[in-house]
């Protein structure tokens, strides 16, 4: 499988210009020589060529999946032919998952990437021999943000981690343009139905939920936002949406999007009152946004209709299609976010390790040093051949005074 899965990565290191740029720098510096990395993200195309240009740095790197369904088998043979250790495969079991995590740690890393907070999690509980060795890492997702904030908070994080996701360069781009075109890519592929003129309910507006709403809105979707926060919820009212209660979105809306990386968002009650053949996908990393427990248990039948839709029949003889298990949909039923987008994505992510190994920091969570951000989208216009504006000396001191 391994031709296949490279074909896969250059077509993707073809439109990754600023993670090229950063490679060539890598290969002259060698930061990470006599380094070890893991990395635990969802394996396909993109991803493997940030795998390999952290190999090109000197490092040893040890690859393992964050998602089961995400692993492209033939991208991970073509990273071990690369000489790139890899722990994951297609569909693996829950306890399989947890193995590869384990033996992807057992390379004793100096450095790790993480998506989600398994890696982190795992060091901080049944690993943590391994943390004296542990200089740092970075974190790629908004799910994994929030554990590691709540780490911060109680002094329990035993090394620096830096927030990738709460980068500028990638929150804005990556969260709100990537999951917005991919979520649709995702769902639109895999049921092969028309969005225009139906309801979608889209379940959490953070930047990821904005960029689901206004792609959905450009397929012609009426669209429906459900929200705990106040200021998100007048946010999206003044976007042009319906804001609702999920109970009451729950019974008009056709489509329904989960991202809020909470638990039980879509449960029970919901179902009861929605409308025959309702399509719920996961958009948040983990699996447990829609409660398939209670899915199941309100189910007299079940089947899979297509690949990756399961379809439940309720009691009053409504259909509700699940896709990709109700994991994450973009990736498990898809390609996952854009190649250009993730550009900039893994850029922060190369280059944020490459600065836990040159700094000595404390044992906290960290934002992406500004410098690093501003680079890597100056980096990204230069790679488009767009210029833009600099500061005078008068307007910089103008903007520095109070006077």
């Amino acid at each position: 499988m391994a031709p296949a899965g490279q074909r896969k990565i250059d077509w993707a290191r073809g439109y990754m210009p600023v993670l090229g740029a950063i490679r060539k720098d890598f290969i002259e510096r060698q930061p990470f020589a006599g380094k070890k990395i893991a990395l635990c993200l969802h394996l396909e195309a993109k991803t493997a060529w940030l795998a390999l240009v952290c190999r090109d740095g000197g490092a040893q790197v040890t690859v393992a999946a964050s998602n089961p369904l995400s692993t492209q088998d033939d991208v991970v043979a073509a990273l071990v032919a690369g000489g790139v250790r890899a722990h994951a495969w297609y569909g693996a079991s829950d306890e399989e998952y947890e193995e590869h995590l384990r033996l992807a740690l057992d390379v004793e890393p100096d450095l790790i990437i993480d998506d989600g907070g398994d890696l982190v999690t795992l060091l901080h509980t049944t690993r943590r021999e391994l943390l004296p060795g542990i200089l740092g890492g970075a974190e790629e997702t908004t799910t994994g943000v929030l554990r590691l904030k709540a780490m911060d908070r109680e002094g329990s994080l035993a090394f620096p981690m830096i927030a990738v996701n709460d980068a500028r360069s990638k929150f804005l781009f990556d969260n709100r343009y990537g999951t917005g075109q991919s979520v649709w890519d995702a769902i639109l592929r895999t049921t092969n139905l028309v969005v225009a003129g139906k309801k979608v309910c889209v379940v959490g507006y953070g930047w990821c939920g904005k960029g689901v709403a206004l792609r959905a809105r450009g397929l012609g979707a009426q669209v429906v936002v459900c929200e705990v926060d106040a200021v998100k919820a007048n946010e999206a009212l003044m976007d042009g949406y319906d804001v609702m209660p999920m109970l009451k979105a729950a019974a008009e809306a056709e489509f329904f999007i989960t991202v809020t990386g909470n638990r039980n968002v879509i449960s029970g009650e919901h179902f009861a009152v929605m409308r025959d053949g309702a399509v719920l996908a996961n958009a948040g990393h983990f699996d447990v946004e829609i409660d398939k427990v209670a899915l199941n248990e309100a189910a007299t039948a079940r089947s899979v209709v297509r690949p990756n839709v399961e379809q439940f029949v309720l009691s009053n003889g409504h259909r509700i299609n699940l896709l990709a298990e109700g994991r994450l949909v973009n990736l498990a039923a898809g390609d996952g976010h854009p190649i250009e987008v993730m550009d900039m994505s893994f850029a922060l992510q190369a280059l944020a390790l490459d600065y836990i190994n040159g700094h000595k920091l404390e044992n906290r969570l960290y934002a992406v040093p500004e410098e690093i951000d501003d680079h890597v989208a100056r980096m990204r216009l230069e790679s488009l051949g767009c210029s833009i504006d600099i500061l005078t000396d008068v307007q910089k001191a103008y903007l520095e005074s109070w006077q």
